[in-house]
Parts: C-alpha cells; sequence; structure tokens
C-alpha cells in the first residue's frame, strides 16, 4: 500500500533569496541557518528523511519547521518570545556588532579593536561586547602565525607522508625523525617556591646557563616509542651517528622510512654515502616550511612542556641524564599520535586559505 503523498513546499523568489542570505551569512544564529537550509533542501526534494539525512538532523525536525513555515512563512523561522527579561539587544545590533568586528578598522589608528573601542563605536557596554564576543567566538586580540611552503613538490610530499602515516608499508619500521637543538641546562639564580592554596609555583625570571645539548629523536608511529640520544654538537656527524644507531636498535628483517625535515646536516656527501650501504633505510623529506608534518615534533613538545620547562640543571650532564630517565619512562608506556587528516583534506584546507588571501587582495 502506498504511503501518504509527501507535502511540496513552495518558496517565491524573495523567500529563496532570504533563505540562501541566512544559510550562507556567518553571523547568521546557528539555529537560524539549520531552520533555512532545512526549508531550502525540503523545497527542492520533498522527502523528510532524505532531507534529514543530508543535514544531519532529526526526521521531526525536519517536520517541524516545514509545516511551521508553511503556516507562517519568513516570520515562522524565528523563535517565539519566552518568558522572562526582554532582551536588551536586538538581532539588528549583535549584527551589525559582529560585521563591524569583521570588516571594520578601529578608531585612532588602533590595529584591532577592544571591548573597550567597541562599545564607544556602538554605544553599548564592554560587558555586553565581550559577551558576543565569546558566543561568537571573536577573538581580536588574538593572532595565529602561518607560512605557506613554496616547496614545488609541496603536493607529492603531503601525499607521501601522509600515506606513510595513515597507510604504513608491510614489513616496515616508519619512524619520525628530528633534532631539537640547543636545550640549555638552567639553573635559577633563587630556589623555586612550591605551590600553595591559592598561589602557583613561583620561579625568578633570570637564570643562569650551564652549556646546551642537541636530542636527536626517532618515533615509532605505530607504537610511540622513541630512539633519543643526547650529543653535545649538532653536525651531520652527529647526524650519521644517530642514523646508525637506529639501524642498529631497529629489527634488521623491516625496512626503515624515516621521516625528517630538509635540514642541510640531512643530506650531506657522508649520509648520502651510507644510506647507499644500508639500501634498507629510507628517506621521506618534508615540503620546507612544513615542520607540522613531522609527528615526532609532537612528541618534543610533550619533552619539553612536561619535563624541560619547569626544570633546573647545574650542568648539561645532569640535564642529559633527566632526558634520558624522561625517555625512558615515556617508553614503558608510550602513546602514539595519530594522525587524522588525509592529504586532500590537508591540500583543500590550504587551497581554500589561498584563495582567502587572493580575494583579500594580499
Amino acid at each position: 500500500m502506498p504511503g501518504p503523498a509527501a507535502k511540496s513546499l513552495v518558496l517565491s523568489d524573495h523567500e529563496r533569496s532570504v533563505l540562501s542570505g541566512w544559510a550562507a551569512r556567518p553571523t547568521s544564529p546557528a539555529r537560524l541557518v539549520q531552520r533555512s537550509r532545512i526549508v531550502l533542501a525540503y523545497a527542492q526534494d520533498p522527502c523528510v528523511a532524505r532531507v534529514a539525512r543530508q543535514l544531519g538532523v532529526s526526521a521531526p525536525t525536519v517536520t517541524k519547521w516545514r509545516d511551521r513555515f508553511a503556516v507562517g512563512r519568513l516570520d515562522a523561522l524565528e523563535d517565539a518570545p519566552r518568558p522572562g527579561r526582554p532582551r536588551k539587544l536586538s538581532d539588528e545590533q549583535i549584527e551589525t556588532l559582529i560585521s563591524r568586528t569583521l570588516e571594520g578598522v578601529p578608531p585612532g589608528g588602533d590595529t584591532h579593536w577592544s571591548t573597550r573601542s567597541m562599545a564607544a563605536d556602538q554605544g553599548l557596554n564592554q560587558t555586553q561586547v565581550s559577551r558576543i564576543w565569546r558566543a561568537f567566538g571573536l577573538k581580536p586580540h588574538a593572532v595565529e602565525s602561518w607560512k605557506l611552503s613554496k616547496d614545488p613538490q609541496f603536493v607529492d610530499k603531503v601525499r607521501d607522508i601522509v600515506g606513510l602515516y595513515m597507510s604504513p608499508p608491510t614489513g616496515a619500521l616508519v619512524l619520525a625523525v628530528d633534532e631539537k637543538s640547543q636545550v640549555q641546562a638552567l639553573d635559577r639564580t633563587a630556589p623555586i617556591l612550591p605551590m600553595m592554596p591559592t598561589t602557583p609555583a613561583r620561579a625568578t625570571h633570570d637564570y643562569v646557563r650551564h652549556g646546551t645539548t642537541t636530542v636527536f629523536a626517532a618515533m615509532d608511529i605505530i607504537s610511540g616509542s622513541v630512539i633519543a640520544r643526547n650529543y653535545r654538537r649538532h653536525r651531520s656527524a652527529e647526524f650519521l651517528r644517530f642514523l646508525k644507531e637506529v639501524e642498529q636498535v631497529t629489527p634488521k628483517d623491516l625496512d626503515l622510512h624515516l621521516v625528517l625535515d630538509n635540514y642541510a646536516t640531512h643530506k650531506t656527501p657522508a649520509v648520502k654515502a651510507w644510506l647507499l650501504k644500508h639500501p634498507r633505510v629510507v628517506l621521506h623529506f618534508t615540503p620546507t616550511s612544513a615542520s607540522w608534518l613531522n609527528l615526532v615534533e609532537r612528541w618534543f613538545a610533550e619533552l619539553t612542556r612536561r619535563k624541560l620547562q619547569r626544570s633546573t640543571h647545574r650542568s648539561v650532564a645532569e640535564l642529559e641524564r633527566d632526558i634520558v630517565t624522561w625517555t625512558q619512562q615515556w617508553n614503558h608506556d608510550p602513546k602514539p599520535f595519530v594522525w587524522t587528516k588525509t592529504a586532500d583534506q590537508i591540500l583543500q584546507t590550504l587551497a581554500s586559505y589561498c584563495q582567502r588571501i587572493n580575494d583579500s587582495r594580499h
């Protein structure tokens, strides 16, 4: 027995234009964006189940806003008045403030808006501005740095390395390799005061330097275990020595695929000659200015945050002992860092960013 006929929903040109604007505008409330998309999708394909799957909502949600729109049209997509103290700011005021934040230039030659300057500009108070910014995730004071790689083989290298991370070859170990140079043995000029209730630990700003070391590390991307060595110098000779140690301590029946950056010490004639004699070791270089592709950087971040940042050492030997001990403890229960972004997703993100740069006339 056939089911009930689907209810059709016909939109005027004006309604379609308004709904499309609400759905595409980044300053529109999330609830209004979702409702607009439901109506637009249902008008194009009057099947509740397909619209629900397409937009990731429940079938009752699609039915609810289809029926409301059929009765009240555009006005029906707005929330009904709720009990309680009425809002002091209208949607138009909020939209104006957000647009001004994203597109406007602060007065007085400032580089970015503050709550004080925006409040004065819009005739509001700082608390109102701060709440709106928090609600929409706007942080005018914050800037994240970024550098685009100019490597002509960028795409091929990204696909190569991400492929190793997400689908490692059988019969092989994939190791992320790098060195952390200029690790300083620092000692504070006064003892660190321990944490107390309501008071964090306190340390002096000034310190005494006792020398530096370089940490060479190779991390197994599957297990998360790390081979680490400390050398006092950072030359091709030390890198080659580390390569030899890695080759000696890993199973001889497995090929070694090493992911590393383009530092000059990795490409010297001595290194190339050694690689010719050890064909099971294959180097995969990240693109230039793309150290974020090397997973061992995450391990170095953990070493810095959990050990080096707040430690004191009176000699380089003491520093190196601490690093060895911490690495051994890490290897007792290693935690691998799982790569989740595909090469296509990375390249699409970069393409979108480059498009935004072009559109902004930079």
